[in-house]
């Protein structure tokens, strides 16, 4: 287990903390993980993506996709901002921690932050499964908002997946999901490909979760 305490107190199960916001993380994924990026077209204009912005934030992808979001805590709003260097290339003592206004949904909702905690959990046919996760970073620009959350506890998938909301130049409105796990070892290779199969279907729910066809 991986601690990263130049910008939180919790624990994460991987080491490439951050990896999601690597543009070239497809071509060169960090060791032993495996990288996957998917698209989705939502419509057009300003008020799609801000109605899309506060149901993405307010974990609208995971409940739209069958989580129940559980056991969520506050943020600190400290996230991984990459390392900083000074003018000689070396890494700065002390890292800066950059944090996020506190936003809430119409509903009273407060808007994922940095920091925060949360137990994703899935029912299936045969049971439940629970994911503890860990937002890592989020992201708020004029045309672009998301976060992105690891694993915090060894399960099926350990791990870091983003959701990313863009409002283009062209007006249209993407969301992009991009995942990178650990790939399976041992004897769980055995398994491995029903589990990668699950996970595109996943991501498919995702996918869709937002989108106006569904309602969002």
């Amino acid at each position: 287990m991986t601690r990263r305490s130049t910008f939180t107190d919790q624990s994460v199960t991987y080491g490439a903390i951050g990896a999601t916001l690597d543009p070239d993380f497809l071509r060169y994924p960090p060791s032993g993980l495996r990288p996957a990026e998917d698209s989705v077209r939502l419509g057009s204009g300003r008020e799609r993506f801000e109605r899309s912005a506060e149901a993405l934030m307010t974990w609208g992808v995971q409940r739209g996709s069958g989580f129940t979001v559980a056991d969520v805590s506050a943020g600190t709003g400290a996230q991984y901002p990459g390392i900083v260097f000074d003018h000689d290339g070396s890494p700065l003592s002390e890292q800066p921690a950059p944090r996020t206004e506190d936003r809430f949904g119409a509903d009273g909702t407060a808007y994922i932050a940095a920091g925060m905690t949360a137990t994703l959990v899935r029912r299936r046919r045969f049971g439940a499964t629970k994911t503890p996760v860990l937002v890592v970073y989020v992201i708020d620009e004029p045309n672009r908002i998301g976060f992105a959350y690891g694993t915090t506890s060894n399960g099926a998938e350990t791990g870091e997946e983003s959701f990313i909301l863009e409002h283009r130049d062209d007006d249209t409105v993407w969301l992009t999901i991009r995942s990178i796990f650990a790939t399976a070892g041992g004897l769980s290779t055995v398994l491995a490909p029903a589990r990668r199969r699950r996970r595109r279907e996943l991501t498919r729910d995702e996918l869709r979760a937002l989108h106006p066809a569904s309602g969002a």
